[in-house]
């Protein structure tokens, strides 16, 4: 607990020290003026009897002298004056003693001139009237002189009162104005600075009062404000922080996920997903290597390659490897578990993909067993038949006679049905071919391993075109091209090795079919073999192009390209 410092200088203290001051010497002034006032009230009537004193003299003189009848009257009455109670209050002790001496002295030597004026030969009296008469005047100056000093006195008490009461009251006004009014203005500033959020204004005041405590305490509380303000705005800070990259990574997240939502997974969606994610503050570079069972993969790349390790996450469904993605990032570090959340996505898009691609394949297989079916109970059900026809008619002009011509027409009949039932099986056959597989490189192992078994030629796979290359339409058409083709070298090529070769470069694909076989001469085909003509409308359906590179004795090689599909 925090002691206060011991006030030295308080001020209330002094303030009410002015107080007590003025009031003292407010009751002292009071005092002594009325202590005056109070002994000079009997001054003036004292002086005037005084003065009559001295005109009594002087006529008992004149009675003495004219033997008036009246002398006893006024003896009597200048003993009433002497002794009034106006002369007799001068022997109090606030009467000074010169004068209170005089007095006596006067009263003695009346004492003795009474005798005299009471005896028959009082004419001595009138040789003692001046110097009696002397002593009462020097008496009445006394008395004037004394009034005079209590009233220079009694002004000298009230200036005397009037100015130190000024001082004090201009030190108690200064004193406040200094030790109040400044402080309080210093802490009204104070006040105002921190309602401007401004904590670092500091009160200068010093003082070991109250109000200089309460600076010093205001200073201590600013500074604690200024500490808990900045704590609280570095927490804010940081909160705030933490909600926009909260919301940064929703954002991203939610960027993602929606490149799902559509209807066919390419290459495009999951380019723009690592697109999003090198958006995320730190990160430079990402790479998505799709892997699949055959051993191909499809790698998509963004951003920059630096010259850095790189940081990988394997991308796992069920337990089910989809691949890997690889990032390169520089300060501030990523968020592992945002960068965490993306390869889960990036998974789940790869596994739509798949699912997506098997189901378009299911469904394309099954549209074109239905197909065959069709054509199996219709057409070839009637080219059948008329075979049978043909031969019927056959038979029955052989037992007759007829010309040439009908025998060359009949012929020319017999070849067309030939060839049309020809065309149909083949047809057939390539509508029945059944690969339940989507993915390329499994389904093309399993389209050509029952033609392995029908030649002994030695037959190469080597195949580096991911599935992701290729849409289910596409991909039926390129195997269908493959079979064809590798179909025609196992029945015509007499070869010792069949070589099938798939690979992708940035913008198309690439296959090409080759044998060391007998070899042929492209411009002279049978005209019962329509392979390549199937397989040249099949690349037109790619938007490719079929090359065709053989010579007698020279094996075979059929090259194939066309352009990736879009995105």
């Amino acid at each position: 607990m925090h002691v206060a410092k011991k006030k030295t200088n308080s001020v209330t203290s002094t303030i009410a020290r002015s107080m007590v001051l003025i009031l003292f010497i407010s009751i002292s002034t009071t005092s002594l003026a009325l202590m005056t006032l109070t002994s000079s009230l009997n001054d003036a009537e004292a002086i005037n009897i005084a003065g009559s004193m001295r005109m009594q003299s002087y006529r008992l003189a004149f009675d003495v002298e004219t033997h008036s009848p009246l002398l006893s009257e006024h003896i009597e009455q200048f003993e009433q004056s002497l002794h009034s109670s106006s002369m007799k209050e001068l022997n109090h002790w606030f009467v000074p003693n010169d004068i209170q001496q005089q007095y006596n002295q006067l009263v003695l030597r009346w004492d003795e001139l009474h005798p005299i004026l009471e005896t028959e030969d009082n004419q001595s009296f009138i040789q003692h009237v001046a110097p009696f008469v002397h002593r009462v005047d020097k008496f009445v100056a006394e008395l004037q002189e004394s009034s005079e000093i209590k009233l220079q006195r009694l002004a000298t008490i009230g200036a005397m009162g009037l100015t130190t009461i000024l001082l004090i009251v201009f030190y108690t006004i200064r004193y406040t104005r200094l030790q109040i009014v400044a402080p309080l203005n210093d802490l009204v500033n104070a006040c105002k600075q921190v309602k401007r959020k401004n904590f670092q204004f500091r009160v200068c005041n010093d003082s070991k009062n109250e109000l200089g405590i309460l600076a010093q305490t205001f200073s201590k509380m600013s500074c604690e404000l200024e500490q808990l303000y900045d704590g609280l705005e570095r927490s804010v800070t940081e909160k705030t922080r933490r909600l926009r990259h909260a919301n940064e990574s929703l954002q991203v997240l939610y960027n993602c996920s929606q490149q799902l939502s559509v209807s066919r997974l390419t290459t495009e969606q999951f380019t723009n997903m690592l697109e999003t994610m090198i958006a995320i503050d730190g990160l430079t570079g990402a790479r998505l290597i799709i892997e699949e069972t055959t051993g191909s993969t499809t790698e998509i790349h963004v951003g920059d390659r630096l010259d850095k390790n790189w940081h990988s996450n394997d991308l796992y469904i069920d337990g089910e490897l989809m691949g890997k993605l690889w990032w390169q990032y520089t300060l501030p570090c990523p968020d592992q578990a945002l960068i965490d959340n993306i390869s889960q996505i990036l998974a789940r898009g790869i596994y739509y993909n798949r699912a997506q691609k098997q189901a378009e394949h299911l469904l394309l297989m099954e549209e074109r067993a239905t197909i065959a079916r069709e054509l199996h109970d219709s057409l070839a059900q009637s080219l059948s038949y008329l075979k049978i026809q043909l031969t019927i008619l056959k038979r029955e002009l052989n037992q007759i006679e007829h010309g040439d011509n009908i025998n060359h027409t009949v012929q020319d009949i017999e070849q067309g049905l030939s060839s049309a039932y020809t065309q149909l099986r083949e047809l057939l056959s390539t509508f029945r071919l059944t690969i339940k597989d989507a993915n390329f490189g499994e389904a093309l192992n399993q389209m050509l391993e029952p033609l392995e078994e029908q030649t002994d030629a030695l037959l190469v796979i080597d195949n580096h075109l991911p599935s992701m290359a290729l849409d289910a339409h596409n991909q039926v058409h390129l195997l269908q091209i493959i079979r064809e083709a590798v179909l025609n070298a196992i029945k015509h090529a007499d070869a010792d090795e069949i070589t099938v070769t798939c690979y992708q470069t940035a913008q198309n694909v690439h296959v090409t079919i080759g044998d060391d076989g007998k070899g042929f001469d492209p411009t002279a085909s049978k005209r019962d073999h329509y392979g390549l003509s199937i397989m040249q409308e099949r690349t037109s359906r790619l938007n490719g192009e079929l090359q065709i590179d053989s010579h007698p004795h020279q094996g075979s090689t059929i090259s194939l390209i066309f352009p990736l599909q879009k995105g």
